[in-house]
């Protein structure tokens, strides 16, 4: 586990426009941000924080945010009190230094500090994501169900780690 946690900044408008650009060059894995839509998540989220300059960034959300993902309402409707990753994203350049596994510590710390019992997110299953799925096996997450969603174009994985 990473104990140090100083570089994790949260989200703010500064760093909006940088994170809007690393989310949309990854569009194909997540979705395309306008910059309203990212306003109204970092809003809305849990936990939203970069490192560096947007080298990596996440936003959750809990339970109780409103938040009409099929994704995010698959969870709510089976668990009572969660944190959902809806994205995390690392830049090319910064691949390898952990800086996701850093936002995930950062965020089961959070949550647990918080009384959440579990964390959980899905992943692409079509098209696959094997990297994803090894990435989030190693951090303690199972899986616990998954859907075809948006018509039929995806199928994900849902996964859960218990805290």
């Amino acid at each position: 586990m990473i104990d140090d946690m100083t570089d994790l900044r949260d989200l703010s408008a500064a760093t909006a426009e940088r994170v809007l650009a690393l989310n949309n060059a990854h569009a194909a894995e997540l979705s395309w941000l306008e910059p309203e839509k990212l306003q109204r998540m970092i809003a809305e989220a849990y936990f939203a924080r970069a490192i560096g300059e947007a080298d990596a960034f996440m936003i959750s959300f809990d339970q109780d945010a409103d938040y009409g993902s099929p994704n995010f309402l698959w969870f709510k409707e089976r668990y009572p009190r969660f944190a959902y990753v809806d994205r995390v994203v690392v830049a090319p350049h910064a691949r390898g230094r952990g800086l996701a596994r850093r936002l995930y510590e950062g965020l089961f710390r959070q949550a647990a500090a918080d009384g959440h019992t579990r964390i959980v997110c899905e992943v692409n299953a079509e098209p696959p994501n094997p990297a994803s799925d090894a990435f989030h096996a190693a951090l303690g997450f199972s899986v616990v169900g998954s859907a075809e969603v948006y018509g039929g174009e995806r199928t994900v994985r849902y996964y859960a780690r218990v805290l």
